[in-house]
């Protein structure tokens, strides 16, 4: 008991206005937080949605239908909070057919030729879903699965998801009980790291990578106006289906070559279909995690930095129309409206020995770290 009333009563006071800081005022600083909701069902199990907010305002949202990326928020340079990846408010149109918006893309990245690969004296036939060959893990690949939240937690800058997901022996044709977790992490270095692993009972080949559609303006316009820059010399050579020819060609004097800053828009209509080539990075330097990508919106200071330990990126920006989707907020989206920056192992790794290795085997674990760090300009 108090015996100093005017004591009590200012202690009393005092918490009273600390917890109205805390709790109710918009100008105190928030606090890293991860929070949990029930989003609906798939195949009679519940899926939810997390939610990851740090102190700087950024807000990024998980689910654990497809281990999917489904919203990062950032503020632009006047402070405006906005979407900036494309995606949709409820889990039905994830269920629906869409172009994998920030999914996670598994067991392998991109395509294999003929959906077939030899591996220690033996063929694996795969299930082929696009022109006779297997892309983004086939038909029913982890963009389709229902992962495990592992964990789910906060540290004084890091709020954090785990999910992993358990891929039976012969899935889409793929040797091997395939063990794998990704942690996507939120800092208040305003980053969203995406750390991945994997271990196997067989020896097989895997290729993991995010399948995110950036756009800095908000998503209410398309990213032609987006300036870019890759840290990349050259590229994979690839037929009219996109699959490589073991081969790789100098950026130089191409559209390809976003070496130095340029406009997303300026040379994409010298291109067919749009952007949709791996570069091979130059990413073989002693510091480990290098940055490898640049982009920034002008018209909103919005800002992204690329960082990876792959040795390729998929940059698709495709010339298709996506305005049957209807995204965050009910906007809706239109034709060059994303812009993918996928970081991976090269397409066709399996039949070209010269690309570096995708073999997984038993006692061995994959590892990869990718960061997308969100900013503004400084003018």
């Amino acid at each position: 008991m108090c015996r100093n009333a005017n004591k009590c009563t200012l202690t009393a006071l005092m918490a009273v206005v600390c917890w109205v800081c805390l709790g109710c005022s918009p100008t105190c600083t928030p606090r890293m937080s991860v929070e949990r909701k029930a989003w609906g069902t798939f195949e009679g199990q519940e899926v939810s949605l997390y939610t990851l907010c740090n102190s700087a305002g950024m807000t990024v949202k998980v689910s654990d239908y497809g281990a999917t990326l489904v919203d990062v928020q950032t503020p632009d340079r006047n402070g405006n909070v906005a979407s900036v990846v494309l995606g949709f408010d409820s889990l039905q149109r994830y269920l629906d057919n869409h172009p994998n918006f920030g999914s996670t893309i598994g067991r392998y990245a991109g395509r294999i030729c003929g959906a077939s690969f030899a591996l220690d004296d033996t063929l694996y036939q795969l299930k082929a879903n696009r022109n006779g060959s297997i892309i983004h893990g086939g038909a029913k690949g982890f963009n389709r699965q229902l992962f495990r939240v592992e964990n789910a937690y906060t540290t004084n800058d890091t709020a954090a998801v785990r999910l992993s997901y358990t891929s039976p022996d012969g899935e889409e044709g793929f040797p091997g009980t395939l063990r794998f977790c990704l942690t996507y992490k939120l800092t208040d270095r305003n980053e969203v790291i995406l750390e991945y692993e994997a271990t196997t009972d067989k020896p097989t080949v895997v290729n993991f990578t995010n399948h995110s559609y950036f756009n800095l303006n908000g998503c209410t316009a398309p990213v032609l106006n987006h300036r870019l820059v890759v840290d990349a010399d050259s590229l994979c050579v690839t037929d009219a289906h996109g699959i490589p020819n073991g081969e790789f060609k100098a950026v130089c004097n191409t559209p390809y070559d976003f070496r130095q800053c340029s406009n997303i828009g300026d040379s994409i209509g010298n291109l067919p279909k749009g952007y949709d080539i791996c570069y091979k990075l130059n990413t073989d330097r002693p510091e480990g995690l290098t940055q490898v990508a640049d982009v920034s919106d002008p018209a909103t200071g919005r800002t992204l930095k690329a960082y990876t330990s792959e040795p390729g990126m998929q940059l698709f920006v495709g010339l298709i129309d996506l305005g049957n989707f209807v995204g965050h907020g009910g906007t809706r989206y239109g034709k060059c409206y994303g812009l993918c920056l996928e970081m991976q192992h090269f397409p066709d790794s399996p039949n070209q020995q010269h690309f570096p290795s995708t073999v997984l085997r038993p006692g061995e674990t994959y590892r990869q770290t990718t960061i997308y760090t969100f900013g503004v300009l400084n003018t």
